[in-house]
Formats: structure tokens, sequence, C-alpha cells
């Protein structure tokens, strides 16, 4: 029993010691040199991710973050950005604004993924995506329309500029502040991205303290 104590206690230590231990800039994260605007409330925390429909590490990332997201208090504010690197991705950036705008983005947005990654579904052709969003309650004519909106295509453009300021080279990234970027290479895995946020933004949160 007592090297069972023993054994629990050096554990114990262990943990809080790498839970106290201090994230280091170009280790753990990188540090813009020149803030990005954020685009929340006053007193809110931004948390931004930066993905691609089409890429395997963001369709992983997607459990380990939605989980961490929900757990989050009112003073973060967590919002998705469609990195946008030409082709496919600009495609993929033009489905996800225009789903927004017709307000069907919350229900659409796993379903995309996972059309992609287990169905093995493109997604990039106007008619595929009309047809796919005509399965939440838009008809076809409606998504084609919201597609080619220029609405639309100015917010894949401002996503564009966005991830230019943001020195973004590839995904998936979290920029939290507007300041601190977390890969999976600087986090150590997915699993980490959201644990090196959640010490970030409760840097930013004590900044403001």
């Amino acid at each position: 029993m007592f090297k069972t104590l023993m054994i629990a206690i050096a554990g114990l230590s262990l943990s809080t010691l790498a839970g106290a231990t201090e994230l280091v800039e170009g280790e753990h994260y990188t540090l813009l040199k020149e803030p990005v605007e954020t685009q929340v409330e006053d007193g809110k925390i931004e948390v931004t991710e930066a993905f691609w429909y089409g890429c395997p590490h963001c369709y992983n990332l997607e459990e380990p973050l939605n989980a961490w997201v929900a757990e989050q208090p009112d003073d973060v504010a967590f919002q998705r950005l469609p990195a946008t690197m030409g082709g496919d991705w600009n495609k993929h950036a033009g489905a996800f604004y225009a789903a927004k705008e017709l307000g069907i983005l919350d229900e659409l947005h796993a379903d995309f993924f996972h059309a992609i990654h287990e169905e093995g579904r493109s997604l990039t052709q106007e008619d595929e995506l009309a047809e796919f969003f005509s399965n939440y309650g838009v008809s076809e004519e409606q998504a084609q329309e919201a597609l080619g909106a220029f609405n639309v295509r100015s917010q894949v453009n401002q996503a564009n500029s966005r991830m230019r300021d943001m020195r973004l080279m590839g995904v998936p990234a979290l920029i939290v502040d507007g300041r601190y970027v977390v890969t999976p290479s600087s986090a150590g895995s997915l699993d980490n991205m959201p644990r090196i946020a959640e010490t970030l933004v409760e840097r930013v949160r004590s900044e403001r303290e």
C-alpha cells in the first residue's frame, strides 16, 4: 500500500509540474510579429480554427476541438476560418460561406467533413454542392444562388486576406487572440492543440485582468 501511495504521489507531482510548465515561444506556439485584428466583441477572447474540409488532420481534429469548445466559458469566442489556397480549397471555402448565408452551416459542417473523408466525395462541383445542400432544407436553386453570390465571394477573399495576415502556411491551426498560432507540429499532436490553446487563453485572460 505504501509503495502504491508513493507512486500515486509521484504521478501527481509530475502532472502538476507539467501543468505548471510555461509554454515556450517558437516551440509550443508562434507569436505573430503583427497581431491580427480580432473580430469579436470587446471582452471576448477570440480562438480561430483555420481549416480545410479536404484536410484529414482537420477532420481528425474535429472531435477533440469540439469537446474543448463546448467546455469554454462565455468570454471565449470560437470561430472557424476556411483556408483559401486556391483550387478545391477555395471551392470548399465558398461552400462554407454559402452554407452560413443560408443558415445551414451548423447542421451541415460535420456532415460535409464526413462525406469527403468517409464517403470519398469531392464536393467541389457546383451541381454536386447544390444537391448536397438540398438535404438541409434549401432547394438546389437556392444553393446555387448562394454559391455564386457576390457576398460569398467577398467573404472568401476576406478569408484569404486574413490567412495572409496570420502568416499561415498550412492547416489545421488555432489562432488565439490574433497573436498566438498553434499547429500540430508545435503542439506535438492534434489532441494537444486545444490544450495549448487553453493555456494561451488563460494567459490572455490574466493579461486583461
